[in-house]
C-alpha cells in the first residue's frame, strides 16, 4: 500500500517504509516526519496516534477519527525547525475538490515533537482541463472528474 502522505507523488513510498514505523512507536526526528505521520494517521483513522502526537494543552478531548478516503494528496510547501507549511487536498460530499492549507506549529515536549496549533485556510480548487485529476486516477481532469 502506498503511504497516504505519498499519494500522487512521483517517487511514492510504501506505508511500511514511511509512516507505519511512527504509528507503531518510532519517534519522529523532525517536524516534517511528524506532520506527514499525523496526516496519514488522520486518513487511516488512527485516533490514539493523533492524540499522542498533539500537545496536551491544545488536543481536543472528544477527538474520534474514522478512516477517510476523501483525502487525495499532500504537498509539503516548506519546513523549518518548528513549523510545516502544507496543502492537503480532498474531495467533499458534493464531489468538489478542496484544499486545506495550513502553517502548523510544533514544539518539543519531553524530547518528543508534538503538534501545537495551525493557521488554516480552506478553499475550493478549480482544476484546469489538462491538470492531472486530483482524484488520483492518473487521467487528465477533463477526461475524469470534469465529465
Amino acid at each position: 500500500m502506498i503511504c497516504p502522505c505519498q499519494q500522487q507523488q512521483s517517487q511514492a513510498k510504501a506505508y511500511e517504509d514511511c509512516c507505519q514505523p511512527y504509528h507503531l512507536g518510532k519517534l519522529a526526528s523532525n517536524v516534517e516526519a511528524l506532520m506527514r505521520s499525523r496526516y496519514s494517521g488522520f486518513v487511516l483513522g488512527l485516533t490514539e496516534y493523533v492524540k499522542k502526537t498533539w500537545h496536551p494543552d491544545t488536543c481536543p478531548t472528544d477527538l474520534s477519527l474514522a478512516p477517510d478516503d476523501q483525502w487525495k494528496k499532500l504537498d509539503v510547501i516548506k519546513t523549518n525547525d518548528d513549523q510545516v507549511h502544507f496543502k492537503a487536498y480532498f474531495q467533499d460530499e458534493d464531489g468538489q475538490f478542496q484544499c486545506l492549507e495550513e502553517l502548523s506549529e510544533f514544539q518539543k515536549v519531553n524530547d518528543h515533537w508534538v503538534y501545537v496549533a495551525g493557521k488554516v485556510n480552506m478553499h475550493t480548487i478549480a482544476p484546469q482541463r489538462n491538470d492531472p485529476c486530483l482524484c488520483g486516477s492518473g487521467k487528465k481532469y477533463k477526461k475524469c472528474c470534469a465529465q
